[in-house]
């Protein structure tokens, strides 16, 4: 039987059959034989999250516009697909031509959450690919990994042929060139990993050996052969304006996440917030001009139907040309009925003119993100806004018609104590007091302050990679106290679940020794942790203990000299700076913005951006 029919058999039996079959508005179909390169993009969790993601529908897109390339997308199933696929014996296939994905070149996975980890072994699993790169001979595809996680994902290199650092749009086309001369040379799996090798950003871990102190530490990282570099610098693109951008996205038969029109706006982030992996690793700031943005949305709306429109970036209201653009936006949108959707805005840049921008079509939801209870912590972070901004921003969307308020903080950062956690409840209750402090004539019915608090998890390449990480049982009661100090029905306190954050930061600042214990926990049936149905602590302890690994080695805090595990990748920011970051954090000393004043991060060396603004 073909293996389209096989999994036709399959389909009736499980839940959301739409995310199995493919076939959507503008997704991409080729002849198989009449390509060079089959590369699967595999997204490690479902479908419906993964289509929501912007770098795969560049990616996806940007490969497909080569004749010689075909590139399909491949999701985890869910729990019910994944038991009718193995009793079925059906291997993990593509969307695009329900074929096994074990046949094909590539299989690129993006990292972008580390509780992802095990559903990337249990995709390979499916795949009927060997888990462990060393397994992996020459017919079998090359396993790549790249996403912000991969710039510290040792806990992976084990399963990883090789990692793409940094922004994809050129060295993925490079890799596929240097693959289709290796595949005509008739070269081994070796030549291919020391050819690429030699592309900036792409880091090959087999090439590098670790060795381990008594302790535990890192005490050294070496290269293996003379032609390895010593560091591995990421990719990025000088040009926005230059670079590819779909003028297609696929649109699923069924509802996902995001389920709108992308633009992205720029790169990087301005601000150096502390705690924030990703405002650090995509230094610089590079924006795209108006026009740019202007030419994608309009080809975007005739291509795809979306009723919606979000910006993309990590401080939207950080763009220079903002009001030129949106006022260019909301003339092609209102006419087409589209909203307009500004998510990334900062407090100390909300205002009437641009709330009122925001629900011209339709009223979308307001989030702010405070991030910290007490101004002390806010500086310790070098958050840069105050108690005032939050208040003046949340009255002035009160004013403009807004009942419904969602905020977001942060707990377990590095020098807090339970009265900055408590703060948490003060400021909140002051944003209602803000609401109440209105005529009731001049007030939207049905006030809702949400107030979600996630656990800090230090991240590598950020000022806070030395932190120590709150434990569980500490996390459980700064968790209790601040609900008891949240006495307020009108404010709606959510959480994230201790275990998951603890998880979270051991593979955030991990090394090669956990590729064993991501191995045992698979073997367990681990796997969809992101999913608090499917988390399991049990499984997770049994696995730690099995491997006689202590999790809470992971979690400590690291001094300033100490090797650490990622440290032959260069994201351009440098250490140096980092550990002033960490200086001044102790002291609660901010930092200006890069517009403001450069603080001498090390990103300059990409010679474009903000840097030379």
């Amino acid at each position: 039987m073909l293996l389209k029919e096989q999994i036709e058999n399959i389909l009736p039996l499980v839940e959301k059959p739409a995310r199995y079959t493919g076939g959507e508005l503008n997704s991409i179909v080729k002849d198989a034989s009449k390509v060079d390169v089959r590369f699967a993009f595999c997204f490690a969790d479902t479908y419906e999250v993964g289509m929501s993601h912007l770098g795969m529908k560049i990616l996806y897109s940007l490969m497909n516009e080569r004749e010689d390339v075909w590139c399909e997308r491949v999701f985890a199933p869910w729990i019910d697909m994944e038991e009718e696929m193995r009793k079925a014996d059906i291997p993990l296939y593509g969307l695009e031509s329900l074929e096994a994905i074990k046949d094909f070149d590539f299989l690129g996975f993006t990292l972008q959450y580390e509780m992802c980890y095990t559903n990337i072994i249990n995709m390979l699993s499916l795949a009927k690919v060997p888990l462990l790169a060393k397994d992996r001979g020459e017919g079998d595809p090359f396993v790549c990994m790249g996403g912000p996680c991969a710039y510290s994902a040792e806990a992976l290199a084990d399963f990883s042929d090789f990692y793409i650092l940094g922004e994809g749009e050129e060295v993925n086309l490079e890799v596929i060139d240097v693959y289709k001369q290796w595949k005509k040379e008739g070269k081994s799996r070796f030549e291919f990993l020391k050819m690429i090798s030699a592309i900036e950003g792409v880091y090959v871990p087999s090439f590098y050996e670790i060795s381990y102190n008594d302790n535990g530490t890192v005490k050294a990282i070496d290269t293996k052969y003379d032609f390895v570099p010593k560091k591995v610098r990421k990719r990025i693109i000088k040009d926005l304006d230059k670079v590819y951008y779909p003028d297609k996205f696929v649109v699923p038969f069924i509802e996902i996440v995001h389920d709108r029109i992308m633009l992205e706006v720029f790169r990087g982030c301005l601000r150096g917030c502390r705690f924030c992996q990703a405002g650090m690793i995509y230094r610089p700031v590079r924006e795209k001009m108006p026009q740019t943005l202007l030419d994608s949305a309009q080809k975007l709306i005739d291509s795809t139907g979306y009723e919606e429109i979000s910006l993309s970036s990590l401080s939207t209201s950080d763009y220079s040309c903002l009001k030129e653009f949106t006022d260019g936006l909301l003339e092609m949108t209102e006419k087409e009925k589209i909203s307009l959707s500004l998510p990334s805005l900062r407090l100390d840049s909300f205002s009437m003119e641009l709330m009122e921008k925001v629900q011209k079509v339709r009223k979308s939801s307001l989030t702010f993100a405070p991030e910290a209870g007490s101004q002390r912590m806010r500086d310790v972070i070098n958050k840069n806004i105050t108690e005032e901004d939050l208040l003046t921003a949340s009255k002035t969307a009160f004013e403009g018609g807004y009942s419904s308020i969602k905020l977001y903080f942060m707990m377990g950062l590095p020098f807090e104590t339970i009265e900055d956690v408590c703060a948490i409840a003060d400021l909140s209750k002051k944003v209602v007091r803000e609401y109440l402090s209105l005529p009731k004539e001049k007030r939207s019915p049905g006030l809702r302050i949400t107030a979600s608090v996630a656990s800090f998890v230090p991240k590598a390449f950020t000022p806070f990679q030395w932190a120590k990480q709150d434990d569980r049982d500490t996390l459980r009661e700064k968790q209790y106290a601040l609900k008891e100090a949240m006495n307020d029905k009108r404010v709606k306190y959510n959480y994230h679940e201790a275990p998951v954050s603890a998880l979270e930061g051991v593979f955030a600042r991990g090394d090669r020794r956990l590729s064993k214990v991501l191995l045992k926990a698979h073997e367990l049936g681990v796997k969809f942790d992101g999913w608090s149905d499917q988390f399991s602590q049990e499984k997770w302890d049994k696995a730690f203990e099995e491997c006689g690994i202590d999790p809470k080695f992971y979690t400590r805090e690291r001094s300033f000299d100490e090797i650490l595990p990622w440290d032959m990748i260069d994201v351009g920011v440098t250490k140096e700076f980092l550990i002033r970051e960490a200086k001044k954090a102790k002291d609660a000393i901010t930092t200006p913005h890069c517009r403001e004043k450069c603080s001498g991060c090390g990103a300059s060396c990409f010679g474009g951006g903000v840097c030379f603004e």
